[in-house]
Protein backbone atom coordinates (compact mmCIF):
# COMPACT_ATOMS: atom_id res chain seq x y z
CA UNK A 1 0.00 0.00 0.00
CA UNK A 2 1.24 3.39 -1.19
CA UNK A 3 1.04 6.29 1.52
CA UNK A 4 2.08 9.88 1.30
CA UNK A 5 2.92 11.50 4.76
CA UNK A 6 2.72 15.11 3.94
CA UNK A 7 3.34 18.52 6.07
CA UNK A 8 3.26 21.85 5.46
CA UNK A 9 4.34 25.32 7.06
CA UNK A 10 2.64 28.28 6.76
CA UNK A 11 2.53 32.09 7.58
CA UNK A 12 -0.94 31.50 9.36
CA UNK A 13 -3.26 29.61 10.76
CA UNK A 14 -5.98 30.64 8.28
CA UNK A 15 -5.90 30.87 4.76
CA UNK A 16 -9.13 32.83 4.48
CA UNK A 17 -7.37 35.31 5.94
CA UNK A 18 -4.46 35.13 3.58
CA UNK A 19 -2.17 33.12 4.82
CA UNK A 20 0.00 30.95 2.24
CA UNK A 21 2.38 27.95 2.01
CA UNK A 22 5.78 28.32 2.42
CA UNK A 23 6.91 24.64 2.66
CA UNK A 24 6.16 21.41 1.85
CA UNK A 25 7.50 17.94 3.14
CA UNK A 26 6.47 14.78 1.82
CA UNK A 27 7.85 11.22 2.37
CA UNK A 28 6.89 8.01 0.78
CA UNK A 29 5.72 5.06 2.44
CA UNK A 30 5.06 1.50 1.14
CA UNK A 31 3.23 -0.78 3.33
CA UNK A 32 4.12 1.85 6.41
CA UNK A 33 7.83 1.92 5.16
CA UNK A 34 9.69 4.64 4.26
CA UNK A 35 11.17 3.91 0.59
CA UNK A 36 13.66 6.96 0.30
CA UNK A 37 11.75 8.84 -1.93
CA UNK A 38 10.77 12.62 -1.11
CA UNK A 39 9.52 15.75 -2.41
CA UNK A 40 10.30 19.28 -0.50
CA UNK A 41 10.15 22.96 -1.72
CA UNK A 42 10.11 26.52 -0.51
CA UNK A 43 7.46 28.23 -1.61
CA UNK A 44 7.44 32.23 -1.95
CA UNK A 45 4.32 32.92 -0.28
CA UNK A 46 3.77 36.40 -2.49
CA UNK A 47 3.31 38.58 1.26
CA UNK A 48 4.88 39.17 4.08
CA UNK A 49 6.22 37.16 7.20
CA UNK A 50 4.35 37.64 10.76
CA UNK A 51 6.56 37.44 13.23
CA UNK A 52 4.97 34.49 14.87
CA UNK A 53 4.97 32.09 11.83
CA UNK A 54 8.91 33.15 12.14
CA UNK A 55 9.38 31.90 15.30
CA UNK A 56 7.87 28.40 14.57
CA UNK A 57 9.62 27.72 11.57
CA UNK A 58 12.22 30.35 10.71
CA UNK A 59 11.57 30.91 7.31
CA UNK A 60 12.07 35.04 6.37
CA UNK A 61 10.23 36.89 3.30
CA UNK A 62 13.71 37.87 1.46
CA UNK A 63 14.87 34.04 2.15
CA UNK A 64 11.54 32.57 0.62
CA UNK A 65 11.45 35.56 -2.12
CA UNK A 66 13.90 33.15 -3.96
CA UNK A 67 12.07 30.48 -4.21
CA UNK A 68 9.04 29.44 -6.83
CA UNK A 69 5.44 30.20 -6.03
CA UNK A 70 2.74 27.19 -5.80
CA UNK A 71 1.59 27.37 -9.14
CA UNK A 72 5.29 26.86 -10.62
CA UNK A 73 5.63 23.70 -8.43
CA UNK A 74 1.94 22.44 -8.32
CA UNK A 75 2.37 19.69 -11.35
CA UNK A 76 5.50 18.17 -9.14
CA UNK A 77 3.82 17.83 -5.96
CA UNK A 78 0.80 16.47 -7.46
CA UNK A 79 2.85 13.85 -9.72
CA UNK A 80 4.48 12.84 -6.21
CA UNK A 81 1.31 12.68 -4.45
CA UNK A 82 -0.08 10.55 -7.17
CA UNK A 83 -3.38 8.37 -6.25
CA UNK A 84 -1.37 7.32 -2.40
CA UNK A 85 -3.67 8.34 0.56
CA UNK A 86 -2.42 10.93 2.51
CA UNK A 87 -0.91 10.67 6.05
CA UNK A 88 -0.99 14.24 7.79
CA UNK A 89 -0.98 15.42 11.54
CA UNK A 90 -4.32 17.41 12.29
CA UNK A 91 -5.40 17.00 8.30
CA UNK A 92 -7.78 19.60 8.22
CA UNK A 93 -5.12 22.32 8.80
CA UNK A 94 -2.85 20.93 5.94
CA UNK A 95 -5.83 20.30 3.42
CA UNK A 96 -7.40 23.48 4.13
CA UNK A 97 -4.34 25.56 2.80
CA UNK A 98 -3.55 23.10 0.52
CA UNK A 99 -6.94 23.06 -1.52
CA UNK A 100 -6.73 27.38 -0.98
CA UNK A 101 -3.56 26.93 -2.88
CA UNK A 102 -5.19 24.57 -5.69
CA UNK A 103 -8.42 26.36 -5.64
CA UNK A 104 -6.74 29.64 -6.73
CA UNK A 105 -5.40 27.76 -9.89
CA UNK A 106 -8.80 26.37 -10.68
CA UNK A 107 -7.59 22.51 -9.66
CA UNK A 108 -9.83 20.40 -8.20
CA UNK A 109 -9.43 19.95 -4.59
CA UNK A 110 -8.02 17.18 -2.29
CA UNK A 111 -10.74 15.38 -0.75
CA UNK A 112 -10.75 14.88 3.18
CA UNK A 113 -11.37 11.42 2.48
CA UNK A 114 -7.87 10.55 0.89
CA UNK A 115 -6.31 11.73 4.45
CA UNK A 116 -5.77 9.68 6.93
CA UNK A 117 -5.69 12.52 10.13
CA UNK A 118 -2.49 10.96 12.82
CA UNK A 119 -3.86 13.61 15.33
CA UNK A 120 -7.43 11.33 15.24
CA UNK A 121 -5.58 8.08 14.87
CA UNK A 122 -3.53 9.21 18.22
CA UNK A 123 -6.48 10.53 20.18
CA UNK A 124 -8.49 7.43 19.33
CA UNK A 125 -5.51 4.76 20.36
CA UNK A 126 -4.11 7.00 23.67
CA UNK A 127 -7.59 9.06 24.82
CA UNK A 128 -6.71 11.85 27.40
CA UNK A 129 -3.39 11.90 26.80
CA UNK A 130 -1.51 14.38 24.53
CA UNK A 131 -1.30 13.77 21.19
CA UNK A 132 0.60 16.51 19.41
CA UNK A 133 4.03 15.46 17.35
CA UNK A 134 6.53 16.21 19.61
CA UNK A 135 4.48 14.55 22.44
CA UNK A 136 3.90 11.17 20.56
CA UNK A 137 7.87 11.10 19.85
CA UNK A 138 8.41 11.40 23.49
CA UNK A 139 6.36 8.56 23.91
CA UNK A 140 7.37 6.43 21.48
CA UNK A 141 11.11 7.08 21.46
CA UNK A 142 11.24 8.59 18.27
CA UNK A 143 14.72 10.74 17.70
CA UNK A 144 13.92 14.92 17.72
CA UNK A 145 17.26 16.01 18.09
CA UNK A 146 17.51 17.60 14.59
CA UNK A 147 14.38 19.17 15.10
CA UNK A 148 15.00 22.73 16.11
CA UNK A 149 12.56 24.93 14.66
CA UNK A 150 9.68 23.30 12.51
CA UNK A 151 10.48 22.14 9.07
CA UNK A 152 7.90 20.35 6.63
CA UNK A 153 10.18 17.75 5.46
CA UNK A 154 11.64 17.01 8.73
CA UNK A 155 8.40 16.57 10.71
CA UNK A 156 6.73 14.49 7.93
CA UNK A 157 9.73 12.18 8.11
CA UNK A 158 9.61 11.88 12.82
CA UNK A 159 5.55 11.62 11.50
CA UNK A 160 6.59 8.96 9.65
CA UNK A 161 7.53 7.11 12.36
CA UNK A 162 5.50 7.82 14.74
CA UNK A 163 2.42 6.39 12.16
CA UNK A 164 4.50 2.94 12.46
CA UNK A 165 4.12 3.27 15.69
CA UNK A 166 0.68 3.81 15.99
CA UNK A 167 -0.64 1.60 13.22
CA UNK A 168 1.26 -1.63 15.90
CA UNK A 169 5.07 -1.01 14.96
CA UNK A 170 7.47 -3.29 12.82
CA UNK A 171 6.53 -7.05 13.00
CA UNK A 172 9.98 -9.03 13.09
CA UNK A 173 7.68 -12.33 12.49
CA UNK A 174 7.16 -10.73 8.69
CA UNK A 175 11.02 -10.31 7.99
CA UNK A 176 12.14 -12.98 5.66
CA UNK A 177 14.60 -15.32 5.89
CA UNK A 178 17.94 -15.10 4.95
CA UNK A 179 18.97 -17.73 1.97
CA UNK A 180 19.85 -21.22 2.78
CA UNK A 181 17.27 -23.90 4.60
CA UNK A 182 15.77 -23.46 7.35
CA UNK A 183 16.02 -26.16 9.86
CA UNK A 184 12.77 -27.13 11.14
CA UNK A 185 12.31 -26.28 15.27
CA UNK A 186 12.49 -29.10 17.54
CA UNK A 187 9.93 -29.43 20.32
CA UNK A 188 11.68 -29.49 23.77
CA UNK A 189 12.03 -33.48 25.48
CA UNK A 190 9.37 -33.36 27.78
CA UNK A 191 9.75 -34.96 30.90
CA UNK A 192 7.63 -38.79 31.63
CA UNK A 193 4.16 -38.04 33.55
CA UNK A 194 3.32 -39.66 36.55
CA UNK A 195 -0.20 -41.18 36.88
CA UNK A 196 -2.07 -39.84 39.69
CA UNK A 197 -4.39 -41.79 41.35
CA UNK A 198 -7.76 -41.40 40.69
CA UNK A 199 -9.50 -38.93 43.61
CA UNK A 200 -13.07 -40.14 45.17
CA UNK A 201 -15.97 -38.00 44.42
CA UNK A 202 -18.92 -39.75 46.31
CA UNK A 203 -20.24 -37.85 49.27
CA UNK A 204 -19.86 -39.14 52.56
CA UNK A 205 -22.79 -40.24 54.69
CA UNK A 206 -22.78 -36.84 56.52
CA UNK A 207 -22.96 -34.89 53.26
CA UNK A 208 -25.93 -37.51 51.84
CA UNK A 209 -28.02 -37.17 55.41
CA UNK A 210 -27.88 -33.17 54.88
CA UNK A 211 -29.08 -33.01 50.94
CA UNK A 212 -31.84 -35.23 51.95
CA UNK A 213 -32.51 -32.92 54.72
CA UNK A 214 -32.15 -29.85 52.03
CA UNK A 215 -34.83 -31.61 50.07
CA UNK A 216 -37.50 -32.35 52.55
CA UNK A 217 -37.41 -28.62 53.08
CA UNK A 218 -38.00 -28.05 49.76
CA UNK A 219 -41.68 -28.08 47.96
CA UNK A 220 -42.83 -30.22 45.40
CA UNK A 221 -38.64 -30.92 44.84
CA UNK A 222 -37.44 -31.92 41.70
CA UNK A 223 -35.52 -34.90 42.84
CA UNK A 224 -38.49 -36.68 44.11
CA UNK A 225 -40.58 -36.57 40.68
Amino acid sequence: MREVVLDTETTGLDPAEGHRIVEIGCVELRNLVPTGRTYQTYLNPERDMPPQAFAVHGLSESFLAGHPVFAAVVDDLLGFLGDGRLVIHNAEFDLRFLNAELGRLGRPAVPPSSALDTLQLARRKHPGAPASLDALCRRYGVDTSERGQHGALLDARLLAEVYLHLKGGRQPSLVLAGPGPVAPAQSPARPPRTPRPARPHAPSEAEAAAHAAFIDALTKPIWRR
